[in-house]
Order: structure tokens, then C-alpha cells, then sequence
């Protein structure tokens, strides 16, 4: 559970951070997670579609969490090189997410400039990827003792 909160809230703030330095007001970033789930008509709500937005980013963030966390019970190798392995789950989170999730969802396939690119890889290997590994091995230690 703290893993999740700690993926989903490190994202939000990266992304209130980099989109608010180009002018996204904070409402509109969970317009657009809500966006994936209803299409366009979001960035047209208030309050309500906002929550849902921030609902939904933070079910994907345990999404996230609990595929690495299911993942390393099984492969041990996962939580004994966390840091590589969480890394390298971060760009494996942010490829599914842009490329298999996103064109799927109502919202469409996104295209970002270069800028955006780099920070999304760079928050999903740091902020998504690296936490859930880390999170995963002190569960891993929990459950040993």
C-alpha cells in the first residue's frame, strides 16, 4: 500500500512540476488521466472528473506496484538487484503505458515532443520503477523474518 502512494504521488508531483512549468494548470493533469476512461469530455468537467482522474492514476500506480511485487515473489532475482531491476521496470511501465494502455484507452495514442518524452522515461524509471523494486524488497525481507 505505501508503495503505491509513494509511486502515485512521486508521479503526480513530477507531473504538476513539468506541466505546470508549461502552463497545465493541476486540474487539467487529472482531467487527462480521467480522459483515458471517457475520451475528451473531462477537459470539459470540474471537480468530480478531476477525481476520477486522481482515482484512476492511483489504481494504475497499484496496478503498477502489485505486478512488480507478484513479479519478484516468483523471481527472486528481482528484489536482490532491485535498483537495476526496478530501472529497467520503470522503461518497461512507461512502454506498456505509452504504447499498448494509452492507444487503447478513449483517450487516443498520445505523440510528445522530445521534452516530454525524456521526463516521462526518466519519472517512470526513477519514480515508478525504482520505488516499486525497493518497496518490493523490503517486503520481500518482511515476509524472510
Amino acid at each position: 500500500m505505501y508503495g503505491t502512494l509513494v509511486v502515485g504521488a512521486l508521479d503526480l508531483i513530477d507531473a504538476m512540476v513539468f506541466f505546470g512549468q508549461r502552463g497545465v494548470r493541476p486540474i487539467r493533469i487529472f482531467h487527462s488521466i480521467a480522459a483515458g476512461l471517457l475520451g475528451r469530455a473531462p477537459f470539459q468537467g470540474g471537480l468530480a472528473t478531476a477525481l476520477l482522474g486522481a482515482f484512476l492514476h492511483f489504481f494504475i500506480a497499484l496496478a503498477i506496484v502489485s505486478v512488480f511485487y507478484l513479479a519478484s515473489t516468483r523471481v527472486r532475482a528481482l528484489t536482490r538487484h532491485a535498483v537495476i531491476s526496478g530501472l529497467l521496470y520503470g522503461v518497461v511501465a512507461y512502454t506498456l503505458m505509452n504504447l499498448v494502455v494509452l492507444p487503447l484507452s478513449a483517450a487516443g495514442r498520445p505523440t510528445f515532443p522530445l521534452p516530454v518524452l525524456v521526463n516521462g522515461l526518466l519519472i517512470h524509471m526513477f519514480g515508478v520503477g525504482l520505488p516499486s523494486a525497493l518497496f518490493a524488497r523490503a517486503a520481500s525481507a518482511e515476509r524472510s523474518s
